[in-house]
């Protein structure tokens, strides 16, 4: 049997021999690897490339669907703000982690302008005008018909089609 555990540690590992950042998912389902990735935002420069945030993508290319149910997804490290709500999304039947933030604090830590691990969860919770992160509210009521389109195209359902709901 496989030790996944150890795989996703031998993937991060191997992307900072090479110049890539500590972190790496992969992700089984009926215990063979399904997909699998390490960071890749320092070789490509794309804020966007989490190890969690390509292995969703290749998992969900290769199975044909944007649900994951029925896999187990293995990350590095607690999952950022933007990797959790992938992870949400995805509907995976379990996350494990193998490192605590303060595990690796004392030797890796990334914030930015608007993002700071201490106190993003806090931030992510007021409502979007107190945020540190400019943003302005423009209604627009053409933008609220694009959603009534695709309701129309969907035969009046407003919920995607075979989204797995929770119990």
């Amino acid at each position: 049997m496989v030790d996944f555990a150890a795989r996703t540690v031998d993937i991060a590992r191997r992307n900072v021999a090479e110049g890539g950042r500590p972190f790496a998912t992969v992700i089984v389902r009926d215990g063979e690897i399904l997909a699998e990735s390490p960071n890749r935002v320092a070789q490509t420069h794309d804020p966007t490339a989490h190890a969690e945030i390509l292995a969703i993508r290749e998992a969900c290319i290769r199975v044909g669907t944007e649900h994951l149910v029925g896999t187990t997804i293995y990350v590095l490290a607690h999952p950022c703000p933007m990797c959790l709500g992938a992870l949400y999304y995805c509907s995976p039947d379990e996350v494990v982690f193998l490192t605590a933030r303060e595990e690796y604090e004392p030797h890796y830590v990334d914030d930015r302008k608007y993002f700071e691990f201490d106190n993003f969860y806090a931030e992510f919770a007021k409502p979007w005008q107190q945020r540190r992160l400019p943003m302005r509210y423009e209604p627009r009521a053409d933008a609220v018909e694009v959603y009534r389109y695709w309701q129309n195209l969907n035969g009046g359902e407003r919920r995607v089609p075979g989204a797995p709901r929770s119990d």
